[in-house]
């Protein structure tokens, strides 16, 4: 029995395969063939934090593989009014197959596998957001091949997407090149995991030097948004452009995790741009999540 709470769970050719697993699953479901490997199965699914993206794909493949998904906010669980979450762990495991959660201290997911009997899925923490880059790497592959030896740039926040990042960077080995405002680089001792592929800028034009992938995110996370406005400001110089991934590699691609503010992180233009894979990248997730959930609950 396996967890997923970040993308050091695997290893490096569990990865591999998975995204290429991904990219069959993708291709299956395009021609419209039926794949129901968790036939009778079901995914719990806990959202402390809100989801478009994540409840839709989630909830979508495991129809998809022939499962059922159960949606539990705070207002429906007991966890949302104090129990313990050990008891919770205990109960829900053994009632359902697998436990997806997105909340926010990454150790809440952390306790809660401990004491779970079925796999447990981060879906995102103030941490770490493992899934959004197994579609991440799903999409560069897909449009230019094995991420090793590429050079990534990371504009914006160090956040839960940026250490993600510096995860994949030892994982699929690329070189991130990570540009923040000060004060907002990400966890020294997560960038201390893959110190030797990891650079710290304080402008986004040195980051994005000879980059084959540009990655943003919002400025503000959620439950930051009183920040909103101070880091508006502090981020102003990190927008990233057209003008700026003229910067990078001939052959570059730009992401966004979404949802995006146009005319902050990310300029409104960029988001249609022929370099922009970020609607490719948006609908990996449910693939990417197929077959992440075909790994977790099907014997091999």
């Amino acid at each position: 029995m396996r967890h997923f709470l970040t993308l050091m769970d695997l290893s490096p050719a569990e990865l591999q395969a998975l995204i290429q697993r991904a990219i069959e699953l993708k291709a299956m479901q395009h021609r419209g063939a039926i794949h129901e490997p968790l036939k009778n199965r079901i995914l719990a699914m806990i959202f402390e934090k809100s989801s478009t993206r994540t409840r839709v794909s989630f909830e979508a493949g495991m129809i998809q593989m022939g499962g059922g998904a159960i949606f539990l906010s705070p207002r429906d669980t007991q966890l949302g009014r104090g129990e313990p979450i050990e008891d919770s762990a205990k109960v829900l495991s053994r009632m359902v197959d697998a436990i997806m959660i997105r909340t926010f201290e990454h150790e809440t997911i952390e306790r809660f596998a401990e004491h779970s009997s079925v796999p447990v899925i981060n879906a995102l923490t103030d941490d770490y957001h493992p899934c959004q880059l197994l579609a991440d790497i799903q999409t560069f592959v897909e449009h230019r091949g094995s991420l090793q030896g590429k050079t990534v740039a990371w504009i914006g926040d160090g956040n839960n997407m940026c250490h993600s990042y510096i995860n994949a960077a030892a994982q699929c080995d690329f070189n991130l090149r990570i540009a923040t405002p000060k004060g907002f680089e990400p966890k020294e001792h997560i960038v201390n995991t893959a110190a030797d592929r990891v650079s710290l800028f304080s402008t986004p034009e040195e980051a994005v030097q000879g980059a084959h992938l540009v990655a943003t995110d919002v400025w503000a996370s959620m439950g930051q948004e009183s920040e909103q406005a101070q880091r508006k400001a502090l981020f102003k110089n990190f927008q990233v452009t057209p003008a700026l991934l003229d910067i990078a590699d001939d052959d570059v691609i730009f992401m966004h995790c979404l949802p995006a503010h146009r005319g902050e992180e990310v300029s409104a233009e960029l988001m249609d741009d022929p370099r922009s894979v970020v609607w490719d990248e948006a609908e990996n997730r449910l693939h990417a999540q197929k077959a992440l959930l075909e790994f977790l609950l099907v014997a091999k």
